[in-house]
């Protein structure tokens, strides 16, 4: 049986996620998509935000379904109200896609972009923020957990820095909605964005954020589309123009968004104690093995564990582990730039476990990455 240690890139889709999605398309073959989407109305145009709400900790108002958090992103900060001379604060653990944008709307708006330092253990300096914030700081952007290593940024302490001040707040969560507690409370943040198919479990090509009211009133959207819920017929589910769904685009996979909200009731009703235990554990194997580093800045840790090997390239180590029945990925370096590039690496192995894995997956990958790297 496989071990799947790719939840980084992509969790594996529980059976109710499946079943829901597959039961919807059986649905639109046999009795018409139109017919279909009236039938889960309900679902479609109130389900799925209520329950993304309760997994954020975020009012209902602020959800809106978008098809990647890339899209999430980019559909919110491109319409920010900023101007020439504004300050904008990112991290060195930026991801490339919400960078490229940022370095279009410097060149286009004449914004400063400022990368807020680290400590010499990788965390970010929360003194140097208390320091320099002031009202020319327009926004502030911090991954909860970067894609290229498992550091877990003190995004609630950020959020009471920067609280007293005028920026809105961003936080791009992909890697740790379903994998850490997340709370837009407690956080204190205008717009958090993520994946559903991480660590959430939910299919591919769905995406979601938490837009909020500060935020949403000083955005004016130009018309793109009609929103999705006009094509409901049931007056019930008309949409407010304040809503945060407004930033939605009408045209949308509704089989993907039936998976979306399974997987988030799937979530809400799990027990367990979350992937944490088993991060130190294949940090440990990988440390056991001769010839490996890890890449591991900052004293907060989620469970994604990456390393580069001596001898052996982190593409080479990923095919020799499927090979062995353990998946992995590779965390490229342009993906996370600022902070992989600073320290030499354009490739390494990416592990991240999650809690449906178990003690004997990690046995099985320790034993798979001695026979690789023998």
């Amino acid at each position: 049986m496989t071990v799947h240690f790719n939840n980084a890139g992509a969790g594996l889709m529980p059976a109710a996620v499946t079943q829901a999605m597959t039961g919807y398309l059986a649905e639109e073959a046999q009795g018409g998509a139109y017919e279909t989407e009236q039938r889960h109305a309900d679902t479609l145009e109130r389900g799925v935000y209520e329950q993304l709400a309760r997994v954020l900790d975020a009012p209902v108002d602020d959800i809106a379904l978008f098809d990647s958090a890339t899209r999430a992103w980019t559909s919110v900060v491109s319409h920010l109200p900023l101007a020439a001379g504004d300050r904008i604060w990112i991290t060195p653990y930026e991801y490339a896609g919400n960078l490229i944008l940022w370095t279009e709307l410097r060149r286009r708006l004449d914004l400063r972009i400022e990368v807020v330092p680290v400590l010499p253990d990788g965390d970010l300096d929360l003194d140097w923020m208390t320091a320099h914030i002031g009202d020319d700081v327009a926004f502030v952007s911090v991954p909860h957990v970067p894609s290229g290593c498992g550091i877990v940024t003190p995004v609630e302490e950020v959020g009471r820095i920067l609280a007293p001040w005028r920026c809105f707040y961003g936080v791009d969560a992909c890697q740790s909605v379903g994998q850490l507690p997340v709370s837009v409370a407690s956080i204190g943040c205008d717009l958090l964005t993520a994946a559903g198919r991480k660590y959430l479990r939910g299919p591919r090509g769905t995406g979601f954020a938490a837009i909020g009211s500060r935020l949403r009133s000083r955005v004016s959207l130009p018309f793109h589309d009609l929103h999705v819920a006009d094509v409901v017929a049931d007056d019930a589910y008309e949409v407010g123009t304040e809503s945060a769904r407004r930033f939605e685009y009408a045209e949308r996979g509704n089989p993907g968004v039936i998976g979306l909200d399974a997987a988030a009731r799937h979530h809400l009703a799990r027990t367990d104690g979350g992937p944490g235990p088993l991060r130190d554990a294949v940090r440990e194997a990988v440390e056991a093995v001769p010839g490996t580093r890890l890449i591991d800045p900052g004293t907060r840790h989620a469970a994604l564990v990456t390393f580069i090997h001596d001898r052996v390239p982190p593409r080479e180590i990923r095919d020799g582990l499927h090979g062995r029945g353990v998946n992995v990925w590779v965390a490229q370096g342009s993906h996370t730039p600022l902070y992989m590039r600073s320290i030499g690496v354009e490739h390494a192995v990416r592990v991240s476990p999650h809690h449906y894995n178990s003690p004997a997956d990690v046995a099985s990958f320790a034993g798979a990455l001695r026979d690789v790297l023998h």
